[in-house]
């Protein structure tokens, strides 16, 4: 087989799911990662539909990740008195199993520790293509070249930047602005199946606050111009949401007061990666650094069934890359439509209070039902090829 020697930049989902797949046709695999050791906790993340379980069951981790479930969480919308004037069926937000994302890259880790190599504490540098494979350059590490680099490292992907230019060229900002605020309230120690539970939203014009929900303790979203700031200063980010949710009732205060008690605390802008192909000479990219969509629903399904495609393609064409990344972006160009229409921003967090009426009765209609059925057929729009069955043959 050719381009045996491949690195996976990024062990949160989807790269740790490339690397199973790769290390399975027999690539050998390194992974490097900017965070000291595998990230626990964060916001919950979610399956749907059978093409996502068809990965999942033949990576052999569908019954793991059952086992790890948050359960459902139905979203209460109140108003400033706490009178209940919309609802949200968990059933839509949570599609048909969820897991905490850490819990989730801790059992794909697992499952790739004992067979690839895990560079922690790292990150590249530089990449410099030559006609035999890619020379890296890392922030720690000595230089080393590879056949194959991959790019699973999120939306602000380095690897995305490097070999294809600036962030700004592929990535929109969408208008608005998402923060999570303490460890979900499931990610205490599991003792089996969850209850059914809720949380409870408050809108204001242009602004969202969830306090109890399955993301995080709080959740917070807000309409904003494009921030500068600087994203690992988490002080000035608190500093942020606490200007901007100033003067608001129900539990708004309560909620601040307890933002300095969070040790989880993350904030980003809502925004979509647009690119016309995921993959450049001896370079491919995988999840939100490809083909993401902030809080656009199908992020995580997307990450694992085009890690299972880009892996499966590899090892049909026997390593040859061109081929093989020309079919890929073939097939997840057509299948990563599914994320490419989401206004989560516009519809949780509308500009205006007549914006916030139309979709709390937009909840409770037919449409918003079938809006969902769209989401689980869409889901479930790619026709999956049995790439283990075929590349044993």
């Amino acid at each position: 087989m050719r381009n045996q020697s491949v690195l996976i930049s990024g062990a949160s989902i989807a790269g740790p799911a490339l690397a199973y797949w790769l290390n399975h046709y027999g690539f050998h695999v390194t992974v490097v990662e900017r965070a000291p050791a595998p990230r626990p906790g964060g916001q919950a993340v979610d399956f749907k539909g059978a093409a996502h379980r068809t990965v999942l069951e033949r990576m052999g981790v569908w019954t793991e990740i059952h086992e790890h479930r948050t359960g459902t969480t139905d979203t209460v919308f109140v108003d400033e008195a706490g009178e209940r004037v919309g609802f949200m069926s968990g059933d839509f937000t949570g599609g048909d199993v969820e897991i905490l994302r850490g819990d989730l890259a801790e059992i794909l880790y697992k499952r790739t520790l004992g067979e690839c190599e895990y560079l922690f504490g790292d990150s590249i540098s530089a990449l410099t293509e030559t006609a035999g494979g890619v020379h890296v350059r890392f922030e720690r590490g000595a230089p080393r070249t590879f056949d194959l680099v991959f790019g699973a490292d999120g939306i602000h992907s380095r690897v995305r930047r490097l070999a294809f230019g600036p962030e700004s060229e592929f990535v929109e900002d969408l208008g608005h602005y998402y923060c999570v605020a303490g460890a979900s309230p499931w990610s205490t120690e599991h003792t089996g199946p969850r209850e059914r539970a809720t949380a409870y939203a408050f809108n204001a014009p242009g602004r969202l606050a969830v306090s109890g929900g399955p993301k995080a303790q709080q959740l917070y979203m807000f309409a904003a111009p494009e921030l500068d700031y600087d994203r690992n200063d988490s002080a000035a980010q608190r500093r942020i949401i606490e200007q901007t949710y100033a003067g608001l009732g129900w539990e708004v205060p309560r909620m601040l007061a307890e933002l300095t008690e969070f040790d989880d605390f993350y904030l980003d802008s809502l925004s979509q990666v647009r690119m016309r192909g995921y993959t450049k000479g001896r370079i491919a990219l995988v999840g939100d650094s490809a083909y993401g969509n902030t809080l656009g629903g199908f992020g995580t399904g997307l990450a694992v069934v085009g890690a299972y495609v880009l892996a499966g393609e590899l090892a049909l064409a026997d390593g040859e890359h061109t081929a093989a990344f020309a079919r890929y972006d073939e097939i997840m160009r057509r299948y990563a439509k599914i994320a490419s229409n989401s206004h989560a921003g516009k519809f949780l967090a509308p500009r205006t209070a007549r914006g916030i009426k139309l979709r709390n009765w937009f909840l409770g209609s037919r449409m918003f039902a079938l809006m969902s059925k769209f989401g689980d057929n869409a889901a479930n729009d790619i026709d999956l090829r049995n790439y283990p069955e075929l590349t044993t043959r």
